[in-house]
């Protein structure tokens, strides 16, 4: 069963679609591809009540009515034959590097844009640690070294132990005090081994990190909220704000630069399960380790978020009554 974040998240991409759909059906000729992951979120949609369903449209379609203002190429097409197809994208392609949820693309123009919708909630992955998980080759595409596993290997087995002698039922509070004997340990092996790999391979690791947390394509983040909804714009790629002939965006999205230096890793304060990653060009990261079941399992998550964008990070809040 999904849990009531991915249900209100997935009705949420409905919403954007079907808003997206409606508005620019009227002026150009738009197909939606009806695969697994749009019927999946349609039946969540469809879950809600009709003043629920009303709340998420609306949010939409101040998002929506944005988004056709930043992208001319949404409602403007060659010919006839230029179709806008809109796509919900499958949660593997995340896995894989792909951040967005919503497509819109014209294949006449050779052309694309992806938004990532985020309903009540800002986590830009959720990322696991464990014994047998290799995050440097995973994230940054360099592996990590056999150091790193081998201060956190003691750590992630004795938790396997304890949870099969326990038959799947001991549970994180019997432990103690856990944050002291495994978040601390198991995030100052994962700080020296992200200060390691920063050293050893020079104006990588911070590229590669932020990649990995925002994706290799550029895309508009989506969040909706009580009240608001905020569009971001990740242009990394110059594949955002095109122009369609002498039709012209209505407002401009600067380009982003991504990082080049690791500046420092610091716990937050007070804190005992957040490392603040801090990197060069206005880039700033929030690591926070916790155990995602009451229950003890062999492996640890992150909620991962982005603290702080450079400057030119396109940000606009709409209001909505």
């Amino acid at each position: 069963m999904a849990n009531k974040q991915t249900i209100n998240g997935k009705a949420f991409e409905y919403a954007l679609l079907t808003e997206f759909l409606e508005k620019l059906s009227l002026v150009t000729k738009v197909i939606v591809i009806e695969n697994d992951p749009y019927r999946a979120a349609k039946g969540y949609f469809e879950g809600f009540s009709e003043k629920d369903q009303g709340s998420f449209r609306l949010y939409a379609s101040f998002a929506v009515n944005f988004l056709i203002d930043l992208e001319p190429r949404l409602a403007n097409g060659i010919d006839g034959s230029d179709i806008l197809t809109l796509e919900l994208v499958s949660d593997k392609q995340g896995q894989a590097g792909d951040v967005r949820d919503v497509l819109a693309i014209r294949l006449n123009q050779h052309w694309e844009i992806g938004i990532s919708a985020k309903n009540n909630h800002r986590a830009v992955k959720h990322s696991r640690l464990s014994h047998k998980l290799d995050f440097g080759e995973k994230w940054l595409g360099i592996p990590c070294s056999e150091q790193y596993f081998a201060n956190i290997r003691p750590i992630f087995q004795e938790l396997a132990v304890l949870r099969k002698q326990s038959g799947a039922t001991k549970t994180w509070k019997s432990l103690g005090n856990y944050h002291d004997s495994v978040y601390v340990p198991v995030l100052d092996a994962f700080k020296e081994e992200l200060i390691r790999l920063d050293r050893e391979n020079p104006g990588v690791v911070a590229r590669n990190l932020v990649q990995y947390l925002v994706g290799q394509q550029d895309f508009y983040k989506v969040i909706k909220s009580k009240g608001q909804v905020e569009i971001q714009a990740y242009h990394l790629y110059g594949t955002l704000n095109l122009p369609f002939g002498t039709v012209k965006s209505k407002a401009r999205v600067d380009r982003l630069k991504l990082p080049t230096r690791l500046i420092e890793i610091v716990y937050q304060e007070n804190s005992k399960n957040t490392l603040l990653v801090t990197l060069n060009d206005g880039w700033q990261i929030s690591f926070r380790i916790h155990n995602a079941s009451s229950r003890i399992e062999s492996s640890l998550k992150f909620d991962i978020n982005l603290i702080s964008s450079p400057h030119t990070l396109f940000t606009n809040k709409l209001f909505v009554n």
